[in-house]
C-alpha cells in the first residue's frame, strides 16, 4: 500500500465546521432576503417564492462549492505528498536539514537532534507525515470527504433557510408579524448553534453563543436596511 493511501485511511473530521457553516449561511442569507422584502412592502406570496427560489438555488450551490473546494484540498495533499516523496529521494540531506529545524523548534538540541533525525529518517512514512503536518501545515482529506462535505453543507444550508422562512406559511398577509417571528427563531437558532460549536471544541459557552447571535442577525439586518432603503426611493 502507497503512502497516500495509508494516510487516506485516517482522515480528519470536519463535520462540525461544515454543518456550522451550512447552516449559519443558510439562516443568516434567507432572513436578510425575507427581511429587506417585508420592509420593501412586498406581498407575503412574492416573499414565500423568494425564500423557496433562495432555498434552492444557495443549497445546490453550498453542496457544490463544499464539493470542489474539498477535493482541490484532496488534490493539493496529494500533489504535496508526491513532491515529498521525490525529494526525499532526490534531495535527502535538505530533506534532513528541514527536519533538524522541525526537532529545533520543539527544543531539542545538539545530539538529541541527531538521534531524533535518524529514528525518523528509519522511518518512511514517519518521516513523510513529520513534513506534510509540520513544515507544510497539511492534513490529510480522506476520497469521500468532498461527497460527506457536499452532503452536509447542502443539507444544514437547506435546513438554515427553512427556519425562517416558516412563519410566512402560517401567517399569511401579516408580514412584519412573520418577519418579528423568524428573528426570534433565527436568533435562538443561532444561539444554539455557538452553544453547540463551544460545547463540542473549547471556549465559552455563553460568549460563543451570543458572539454567533449578534453575527447572524447583525448580518440579516442588512438585508432590512437594503430593502427599507430601496423602498422609499
Amino acid at each position: 500500500m502507497s503512502q497516500r493511501a495509508q494516510m487516506e485511511q485516517h482522515p480528519r473530521p470536519t463535520l462540525l465546521s461544515d454543518f456550522i457553516l451550512g447552516g449559519q449561511d443558510g439562516l443568516v442569507n434567507v432572513l436578510g432576503i425575507l427581511l429587506g422584502l417585508v420592509a420593501a412592502g412586498t406581498s407575503s406570496q412574492i416573499i414565500i417564492i423568494a425564500g423557496l427560489s433562495a432555498l434552492a438555488a444557495e443549497s445546490l450551490a453550498m453542496a457544490a462549492v463544499a464539493y470542489t473546494s474539498t477535493d482541490a484540498r484532496r488534490k493539493l495533499y496529494a500533489s504535496e505528498v508526491d513532491r515529498e516523496e521525490r525529494e526525499m529521494r532526490e534531495v535527502p540531506e535538505l530533506e534532513r536539514e528541514e527536519v533538524r529545524v522541525i526537532l529545533r523548534n520543539w527544543g531539542y538540541e545538539g545530539e538529541e537532534v541527531e538521534e531524533m533525525l535518524r529514528r525518523v529518517e528509519a522511518k518512511p512514512k514517519a518521516w513523510l507525515d513529520l513534513m506534510m503536518a509540520f513544515e507544510l501545515n497539511l492534513s490529510t482529506i480522506a476520497p469521500e470527504a468532498p461527497r460527506t462535505s457536499a452532503v452536509i453543507v447542502g443539507f444544514s444550508t437547506l435546513l438554515g433557510h427553512v427556519i425562517p422562512l416558516l412563519p410566512f406559511f402560517f401567517l399569511g398577509h401579516q408580514t412584519v408579524l412573520a418577519a418579528f417571528i423568524a428573528v426570534i427563531l433565527s436568533g435562538i437558532t443561532l444561539f444554539l448553534i455557538g452553544w453547540f460549536e463551544a460545547k463540542l471544541t473549547i471556549g465559552s459557552l455563553w460568549k460563543s453563543a451570543v458572539r454567533m447571535t449578534i453575527i447572524g442577525l447583525g448580518s440579516g439586518f442588512a438585508g432590512f436596511l437594503i430593502g427599507h432603503f430601496v423602498s422609499t426611493l
